[in-house]
């Protein structure tokens, strides 16, 4: 006989439920809130995923010889928002959060047990995406550009306009929030929608 885990799942019985904030969400949307809204609940996924770990859990890694762990997925978004709307489309100059030229994989690298490292991974990724949503809802249109030159973004090397950056942005979470589920799974054997 089969047995199921639905149990562990971080809503009861795995379906929609009002403690679940990514199911009140708007629809019908036009082009602009449609991708706001699907990137906003991919964030609200990560911190649903890391809900109520401590800096060890947060700071656990993977498997060798990865150096994934949910701190690192946390400071890496943090430096990717970062990169793409405070850099990139808003063109500030603004230095990276945990990586250098010297330890280009600073945010995993760094991502250690220490209460105080978490703290800091949080408060740079909200302040990094409280950033994007703004400078989203206050984008002239969804077609204004910048130059990606060094194709960082994936842009193929010139212009990108603020909506593929937001695609790519979904991708990018989308991508990690695998990688999530089967960390939280790891530490706790918490599995989820």
């Amino acid at each position: 006989m089969a047995t199921t885990r639905r149990a562990d799942m971080f809503t009861e019985d795995g379906k929609p439920s009002a403690d679940d904030p990514r199911e009140h969400r708007s629809r019908l949307g036009d082009e602009r809130s449609t991708l706001a809204e699907s990137l906003r609940c991919l964030r609200l996924t990560l911190e649903l995923k890391c809900a109520g770990l401590d800096a060890e859990g947060m700071a656990r890694r993977a498997v060798e010889p990865s150096t994934m762990s949910l701190l690192g997925l946390v400071r890496h978004l943090a430096e990717i928002e970062r990169a793409t709307f405070r850099v990139l489309m808003a063109g500030e100059d603004a230095p990276k959060l945990f990586c250098s030229a010297a330890d280009r994989d600073g945010d995993f690298n760094g991502a250690v047990a220490d209460p105080e490292v978490v703290a800091q991974a949080w408060e740079a990724w909200r302040v990094e995406v409280e950033f994007a949503t703004r400078f989203v809802a206050e984008a002239p249109s969804l077609d204004i550009t910048a130059e990606d030159p060094l194709n960082q973004h994936g842009s193929g090397g010139g212009a990108m306009s603020l909506r593929e950056a937001l695609i790519g942005m979904i991708e990018e979470y989308a991508r990690h929030m695998g990688h999530v589920d089967l960390l939280r799974e790891r530490i706790d054997g918490r599995i989820g929608q």
